[in-house]
């Protein structure tokens, strides 16, 4: 596929990335001829110098020929402007990133539809939205929902005491096995795709895939314990810090405190939000965490434009006793640092925004991809085709590659946990974890 990418910040050098990892055919065009050069030095694809809101810049470097553009400037003006332009001299399908919700309505989605805009992302708001579900969902580091909710993928920190702990997984109950199943396992950085001997160990990251029926008892066979949620601190008054507060006010039956270093934001904050106490001041000055009650928090949230400010915060919250800490991590390779010292969600809009955007790269019929957050692997739902080889026998003689492992399958209002005597049928949604290096063998199953 021909990506053509406007704009080479975090975001777009992020996707081109992602996208050339994948043997895409990538072109990334931005007016920063230094910014273009860096990029150009560690992948390989091709860069043009230009502007994304010039008709004549667009052609030349190709965008009339592109079967993917996607715009991530700084301004949202400019995304939207670039899609409509490139849809206008030819790209098959446009996606805009823009830094405000008023975009996302029904009714300016599909006005904006109408112009050339065939899709609209707000990474700021699906940022929020992750870490609202997360303090939904206490002891899981991360929840995802795929086939209308019917199959939930669950990543959950098992510690001691937990009753699969140091079982291999051939030994594990039979019916416990028709009710989840455990499709990947990170530990130490590293991805396992689980086989028969393998088993879990202290400390590792467990994948369990299962329905909402089964999830108390994945919790319990984790050794979790379940507690409420009911005051929240924020540190950082960002477009995520102000959209999490709103989310969790209109939901109500929380108590939320935000702390904002800015002066001037403080008091637009406190004017926009009703219910949440904003405070000026220092989120690292741990004096002012603890007169402002810290030690009363059951969950503390980072989402300042500090990596490191997030994850240090983070770390002294989990050292005053808050079990659930969420914080914002923009730098990938910071990562396997915050997952080492235990921060419990982290957020990336990077990857929200990739996991929005990768579906339109996919030759399969695709319903869902999650990139997750603790590797480079994907959720994915696929729906298999008639004919299609992923039909042709049962998943255990079907030779799937290694780094893949089925979760479910959905076939009308049924969840099947899968198996290796599973055998998938036409227009089924099959539900996976993927490594992203075996994305193109997979789609090669269900065509």
């Amino acid at each position: 596929m021909r990506i053509f990418i406007a704009g080479a910040g975090a975001v777009g050098t992020h996707l081109a990335k992602l996208f050339v990892d994948s043997d895409h055919e990538v072109i990334l065009m931005d007016e920063d001829e230094e910014k273009l050069q860096l990029v150009e030095n560690h992948l390989d694809l091709m860069t043009r110098r230009g502007s994304m809101t010039s008709l004549a810049d667009l052609k030349e470097a190709g965008a009339d020929e592109a079967d993917l553009f996607i715009a991530v400037p700084p301004y949202k003006d400019m995304s939207v402007l670039a899609c409509i332009l490139a849809k206008k001299l030819g790209a098959r399908t446009t996606v805009a990133r823009v830094n405000t919700s008023e975009y996302l309505t029904t009714e300016n989605r599909d006005f904006f539809r109408q112009l050339g805009v065939d899709e609209i992302i707000y990474p700021e708001q699906l940022g929020a939205a992750e870490a609202v579900e997360s303090l939904k969902r206490v002891g899981i580091r991360q929840w995802y929902e795929s086939s209308d909710g019917k199959v939930i993928l669950t990543i959950i920190k098992v510690r001691e005491g937990a009753p699969i702990l140091n079982k291999k997984f051939s030994e594990i109950d039979p019916d416990k096995k028709k009710r989840y199943n455990i499709v990947a396992i990170y530990r130490q950085g590293d991805i396992i795709i689980p086989h028969g001997n393998d088993m879990l160990l202290h400390g590792d990251l467990a994948y369990f895939v299962s329905t909402h029926e089964y999830m108390p008892l994945v919790l319990q066979d984790a050794g979790k314990e379940q507690y409420e949620i009911k005051n929240v601190m924020i540190i950082g008054g960002s477009r995520i810090g102000r959209r999490i507060a709103a989310d969790l006010e209109e939901m109500g039956g929380y108590n939320i405190k935000l702390i904002e270093l800015s002066r001037d934001k403080s008091i637009r904050l406190a004017n926009s939000l009703e219910n949440t106490l904003v405070i000026n001041g220092d989120g690292r000055n741990l004096d002012l965490l603890k007169d402002e009650g810290i030690s009363k928090m059951q969950a503390f949230v980072a989402v300042t434009d500090n990596a490191e400010v997030n994850i240090l915060s983070c770390q002294l919250a989990k050292k005053m006793g808050i079990k659930k800490t969420i914080a914002e991590v923009e730098n990938l390779d910071y990562m396997p640092l915050a997952e080492g010292i235990g921060i419990g969600t982290m957020l990336n809009k990077k990857l929200l925004a990739a996991s929005h955007i990768y579906r339109y790269t996919m030759q399969a019929h695709v319903a869902y991809v999650k990139c997750l957050t603790s590797s480079n692997s994907e959720m994915l739902e696929l729906i298999a085709q008639p004919n299609s080889k992923i039909t042709k026998a049962a998943i255990k003689d079907l030779n799937l590659p290694r780094e893949m492992n089925i979760g479910a399958v959905v076939r009308g209002d049924e969840v099947i946990i899968a198996s290796g005597q599973t055998e998938i049928q036409p227009y089924d949604k099959v539900v996976m974890f993927a490594m992203q290096s075996c994305i193109h063998k997979i789609e090669k199953l269900f065509v």
